[in-house]
């Protein structure tokens, strides 16, 4: 594998090489031991927060076990099968407000994505679903990529992906100000939780090796959010109109943290495969069921 090229690629520190070798590289050997002798596709779950590395180490499991071992690799993050805006602006109209913002269970195309899994793992001709955040809709389908065998290896990557439903009584007490002040009646979380205990759970049932990238919580979640903003404001050739303040971050990921907490709490036990992150996303521990 060309490390150089990908880290150049994806625009990593050199540092990354000794930390792909250590834990990524072990895992994505781990999985091809899974992957013997099976006909069809090994799926891959993998959950971390928003700003964890989960796209990062995504892409270096593709990279890796396509250019080492020639494996067809399909990689789909959940972002991909997003609903568009004018299916969302229905939700919110019908359901709650709220929804008009992509990211919590029931404001995907779970259907879509369903039948993604099911094209791909007979070897039918699918095309790969895409979503634009630049323009909060999906690509125009003629600009989908095509996948015409039956790859190896289908990795889905997400925030939610392999998490459960809380139970009903848990989601009654508001955990903080946006679900206190928007929510009051509880209408948007419960609808939230109905979603994902439905769909979501046929999907995530099909995962064969579950990872973890784990949050020491959900704090990081706000200062590592606050850190790609601070980032993107840098740059000077994108447009500054989407860049969020501070207080609009805070705002933005009160929306994730029910499930994120909730996911912190309880995936690690369901993982095969989970890395513990400090506070500056290093890793500093793994545990291996599998």
């Amino acid at each position: 594998m060309d490390i150089d090229g990908f880290l150049a690629t994806h625009q990593l520190p050199s540092s990354y090489a000794e930390i792909a070798q250590k834990w990524f590289t072990p895992l994505a050997e781990r999985l091809l031991e899974h992957q013997k002798g099976a006909s069809t596709p090994l799926i891959v779950g993998i959950n971390g927060c928003q700003g964890s590395g989960k796209s990062t180490l995504t892409s270096f499991l593709e990279a890796y076990l396509s250019s080492v071992y020639q494996k067809s690799v399909v990689s789909l993050s959940i972002d991909d099968f997003y609903l568009d805006q004018s299916a969302r602006r229905a939700l919110a109209i019908k359901v709650h407000p709220l929804l008009i913002t992509r990211g919590v269970p029931g404001t995907h195309d779970i259907p879509l994505a369903l039948n993604t899994f099911r094209q791909l793992e007979t070897g039918q001709l699918t095309s790969l679903p895409r979503f634009n955040k630049a323009t909060d809709n999906p690509w125009p389908k003629v600009q989908w990529p095509v996948i015409s065998h039956q790859p190896d290896f289908i990795i889905l990557e997400g925030w939610c992906v392999g998490v459960s439903p809380q139970a009903s009584h848990e989601v009654k007490p508001p955990i903080n100000h946006l679900e206190e002040v928007e929510d009051p009646l509880g209408i948007w979380r419960s609808f939230v939780n109905t979603e994902l205990a439905g769909d979501y759970q046929t999907l995530f049932q099909k995962i064969d090796y579950q990872v973890m990238l784990k949050a020491p919580s959900f704090d990081c979640v706000y200062q590592w959010r606050l850190e790609q903003e601070h980032k993107l404001a840098l740059l000077s050739h994108i447009d500054r109109t989407g860049i969020m303040s501070d207080e609009e971050v805070a705002n933005f990921v009160q929306h994730y943290q029910r499930i994120t907490e909730h996911a912190l709490r309880t995936l690690p036990d369901a993982c095969d495969t989970v890395f513990t992150l400090d506070h500056h996303r290093n890793i500093i521990k793994q545990d291996v069921s599998k």
